[in-house]
């Protein structure tokens, strides 16, 4: 398999690789593992909030409603710090 890089990124990459002493090939394995492992974390978390939300488990909250909860709760945080 290839994979293409910019040029800045395929230069991050050899400078990474120089001051580490791994390869560059090593350095990539590594990165994508990392970011599956991230991906499937996710994906996971996505879709037990989906299966609580189907069940009834957990009701939804109208976007209004949570915009001016999360609102509410940094001012809350400002005025306690002024």
């Amino acid at each position: 398999m290839e994979v293409h890089f910019t040029p800045e990124t395929e230069k991050k990459l050899k400078d990474l690789s120089t001051q580490s002493g791994r390869r560059t090939d090593d350095l990539v394995e590594d990165a994508m593992a990392g970011y599956f492992d991230e991906v499937l974390q996710a994906r996971e978390m996505l879709n037990n909030r989906y299966d609580d939300l189907k069940s009834g488990r957990v009701k939804p909250i109208d976007g209004e409603e949570a915009f001016a909860r999360l609102k509410s709760k940094t001012e809350a945080q400002r005025n306690r710090r002024a």
